[in-house]
């Protein structure tokens, strides 16, 4: 354990990143200072969001700088400990970075139960993905029985726990996903009512086909032609969960958007959503969906990529859609019994 293998950001890309744009970076394995501890990261979630990271234009979040180690969260197993409560073996959860080895204060990490759910769940189903469903779909979207709520990228992480839980709403729901491997998942395996291939259909036709009420609840994580199809669609009074745009976050240009008299003419409630706005809703997620995961009735699906080493890779790959489910880079061995 005496070298920290990190990946770090040596320019920023213009349009879509590639992988050259970091590079590993081998260096003494850190000591923690009083009140820190060190981990050895065990699993390392790829998203979305982390193309933001990338750029410096204005955002919610710093950019990385050049020369820095790459964002990203991260459970690891505590090596060293400087910091009470906290002790070698315990595992933990974090948003840290890109490395083998990382010091971290303890006040960023969440200690997570050896013997509960699979780690790996706590990046994605349980994690960050699944709460900014949970959150956008009980601050925003707001489902109701017998309403036709649409959901983009339904395959993905976010988008997969969102449609479950509309459909626990009694929602009727509508995926959208690339190909027919995934959208035959969405619907046998996670219970929506369509999906519709946006590779392989007009969608224009698709839409008005399996929407022939419209749209009361649209969850937005691609943007592009879906969104404007979407919006001309929606009815009196329908919400517009806005998570993300994935499908547009590599454009140097912004896209024309749809014309917003819409949102006068419908009384639409379009908002955006970040996740870490509410922290509370973590927890809150955590303990409603725990059982759920447990007894198989949350569905949810994972994309392991092996090494460090190729995490940038990963993240071009989930830009461009390559992925299928909640995507994870494995760092290094799992302790715990339900080692995925």
């Amino acid at each position: 354990m005496s070298t920290r293998r990190a990946v770090v950001l040596r320019r920023r890309p213009v349009g879509a990143p590639t992988p050259d744009i970091f590079a590993i970076e081998e260096s003494a394995v850190p000591t923690p200072a009083e009140g820190q501890v060190l981990t050895r990261t065990i699993w390392l979630s790829i998203d979305p969001y982390m193309r933001g990271r990338l750029s410096e234009a204005k955002s919610y979040a710093a950019p990385v700088p050049i020369g820095g180690v790459m964002e990203g969260e991260t459970i690891g197993e505590v090596v060293t400990s400087r910091a009470p409560g906290f002790a070698p073996g315990d595992i933990v959860v974090g948003p840290r970075g890109w490395a083998s080895h990382l010091v971290s204060d303890t006040k960023f990490l969440t200690k997570l139960p050896r013997d509960g759910a699979p780690l790996s769940t706590y990046l994605g189903v349980l994690g960050m993905p699944g709460t900014t469903a949970y959150s956008g779909m009980t601050d925003i979207g707001r489902p109701k029985a017998g309403e036709t709520v649409v959901i983009s990228a339904a395959s993905g992480a976010v988008g997969s726990v969102a449609g479950q839980l509309a459909k626990r709403a009694g929602a009727r729901v509508v995926g959208v996903a690339g190909g027919a491997e995934k959208c035959l998942y969405v619907q046998e395996t996670l219970g929506f009512d369509e999906c519709i291939d946006h590779r392989a259909l007009d969608l224009k036709a698709a839409l008005n086909d399996v929407c022939p009420k419209g749209i009361d609840v649209y969850f937005e994580n691609v943007g592009g032609e879906l969104q404007r199809l979407v919006f001309s669609r929606l009815n009196v009074f329908g919400r517009v969960v806005m998570c993300g745009m994935v499908a547009e976050y590599n454009d140097t240009e912004p896209r024309p958007g749809p014309n917003l008299m819409m949102v006068v003419r419908n009384r639409l409630h379009i908002q955006g959503l970040i996740v870490s706005d509410k922290p509370e809703r973590f927890a809150e997620w955590r303990a409603l969906a725990t059982p759920w995961v447990r007894d198989g009735s949350l569905k949810y699906r994972e994309d392991i990529i092996e090494g460090l080493e190729n995490a940038p890779e990963a993240l071009v790959g989930i830009l461009g859609g390559k992925n299928f489910g909640k995507l994870l880079v494995r760092v290094g061995a799992d302790p715990t019994p339900r080692a995925g």
